[in-house]
């Protein structure tokens, strides 16, 4: 894949563009300015200043304060503008992508008010202000209101109107979908229970014998998928996120001893009280097994595909992946999270930050890219990763698509090529610490990115013949996003995409029915971002408009 081809997507504007859900093809990204930069992505010039979130202003938001203190003046803080257009609008028209904006800042506007800001802002800075700028415009566009229950809302999307269909409801944060042969559909609670749909409703009793989860943030039960010869093996696969077994918690700190006088008046109170903290969480990893379901709807003859080294274990809950998809040959791919520690992704004898091609039985098939290489983990099909959470075939050019999660910003589409380097840890379109670089040579530019973040999950091609508009293309689920976006695609670019929907939750998972309508997880946005909530199975049932 030439690293010259990249699409920009994203609601954003600066100083001359809008960048909606339309795609652009930029030309190239600058070349890394830092030559000496090392594996983990840690700059040897002066560093940037820490990135904070995007779009969140106030006291502890550096470039919130930076846009304030350059921008804001002229441009003014919102979408009234000041004595110079408003940057969050959708009328300016002097560039067409990132780079196009970064270039502006960097160079300014001959003959207009805007200076060049080269030697004020380093370029770390100047794409921290675009991501910014990006971000804010999506935060003060009018959102559509949040719709609880979508059962019967019909869409108008561009090339297909359709009615939202509930299929289950009370299904707590749903996860991975995946059709049995018989039609019955699985349906993974991230909490830990695997739930089955059986001639449109939902079992009430859960498949017992599942293995023990550890649930916080974004671990639980994840992904479920069925191999291809299901009707011969009945193997059913999932990935999980579990504790390390034998790990005992240490014991908790005592408290502190209570005052055995009262303190003197206007003093605040000593001890008494344990206050923040805490012992640490268990270390806890992603672990990939495959079992049966036995007619009493139970989970038997386990056995373990992917389990990770004890030391690879970490008390971070963060990144665990994952995502399943079998190939032709039935080869089983599964991608595994870097776990919230970067340095695993650019490591070739750590499994983490990866796709993984392994037989159906966790094997390593012998014609995979590291087999043989010195220190590499066999399993490894391709290695840069930060969060995937999303694989498809494309129907017809067979190639492998991936969704990610980037940091702060920079959610990533990418097709998946044998060992190749996808960057994370050295390189990334967003925001994080330490990584002040967007391209280097051997590593590969995504076909798409988000930012603001749209936090991209579960993807599938669409094969079949009920939304003729929508032959081929690609269906994106979203959980920031909240939303399905679909994206047209030619060959290995991205030439038009939509959001079909943004007002019914979470979407973790789309796949295809036996009955080649689309089915999609709904989940009920938390207080918090990772917070466990009821949701819903629905599907798309089109319509005559």
């Amino acid at each position: 894949m030439s690293s010259s081809i990249r699409i920009i997507t994203g609601v954003g504007v600066l100083l001359g563009t809008v960048l909606t859900a339309q795609a652009f093809v930029p030309q190239a990204p600058p070349a890394a300015q830092n030559p000496s930069q090392t594996m983990t992505g840690a700059p040897q010039a002066a560093p940037a200043p820490a990135a904070q979130v995007p779009g969140r202003g106030g006291r502890g938001n550096a470039i919130a304060m930076l846009f304030t203190e350059r921008c804001a003046g002229c441009h003014g803080a919102g979408l009234e503008g000041g004595r110079a257009p408003s940057l969050f609008d959708a009328t300016w028209t002097h560039a067409s992508n990132d780079e196009g904006l970064s270039k502006i800042v960097h160079d300014g506007i001959p003959g207009t008010e805007m200076m060049s800001f080269a030697g004020s802002l380093n370029d770390q800075q100047i794409w921290q202000l675009v991501a910014y700028i990006r971000t804010q415009a999506a935060t003060l566009k009018e959102k559509p209101p949040y719709v609880p229950d979508p059962d019967g809302q019909v869409v108008k999307s561009e090339k297909q109107t359709f009615k939202i269909e509930v299929v289950a409801r009370e299904i707590e944060t749903p996860w991975g979908l995946a059709f049995l042969p018989d039609g019955r559909l699985l349906v993974t609670e991230r909490p830990g229970r695997l739930r089955v749909i059986q001639k449109g409703k939902l079992l009430a009793d859960t498949v017992t014998g599942t293995p023990k989860v550890w649930e916080k943030q974004d671990g639980g039960l994840l992904d479920v998928e069925v191999h291809p010869e299901y009707a011969k093996n009945g193997w059913i696969y999932l990935s999980y996120a579990e504790t390390l077994p034998g790990y005992v918690a240490p014991p908790a700190p005592a408290a502190p001893p209570v005052p055995v006088t009262p303190p003197a008046a206007g003093t605040p109170p000593q001890g008494g009280g344990r206050g923040r903290g805490g012992p640490p969480d268990p270390p806890s990893m992603t672990v990939i097994v495959r079992g049966k379901i036995n007619k009493n709807n139970e989970w038997t003859d386990q056995q373990v595909v992917f389990r990770a080294a004890p030391e690879l274990y970490s008390s971070t809950n963060a990144h665990y992946g994952t995502r399943f998809i079998f190939d032709k040959q039935g080869h089983l791919f599964y991608a595994l999270g870097e776990k919230n520690i970067v340095t695993h992704a650019q490591d070739l004898s750590s499994p983490l930050g990866k796709i993984h091609r392994v037989n159906d039985d966790g094997s390593v098939p012998k014609d995979n890219p590291f087999v043989g290489k010195a220190g590499a983990v066999p399993t490894i099909w391709s290695y840069g990763h930060r969060n995937p959470q999303g694989l498809a075939w494309d129907p017809v050019t067979g190639k492998l698509w991936e969704s990610e999660h980037g940091p702060q910003g920079g959610d990533e589409i990418n097709i998946i090529e044998p060992g190749h380097n996808y960057g994370w840890g050295v390189i990334t379109m967003g925001i994080q610490p330490g990584m002040t670089e967007r391209s280097q040579e051997g590593m590969e530019q995504p076909i798409v990115y988000y930012t603001p973040t749209i936090a991209p999950s579960g993807i599938v091609f669409y094969t079949g013949t009920k939304y003729p508009g929508w032959k081929n293309n690609l269906l994106v689920s979203a959980l920031a996003g909240q939303q399905l976006r679909r994206l047209e695609v030619s060959g290995d670019k991205v030439t038009h995409q939509e959001p079909v929907f943004n007002q019914f939750g979470r979407v973790h998972d789309v796949i295809i029915g036996p009955d080649d309508f689309l089915y999609v997880t709904l989940q009920l946005p938390g207080q918090r971002v990772s917070e466990s909530t009821p949701g819903m199975v629905a599907r798309l049932i089109p319509v005559t408009p």
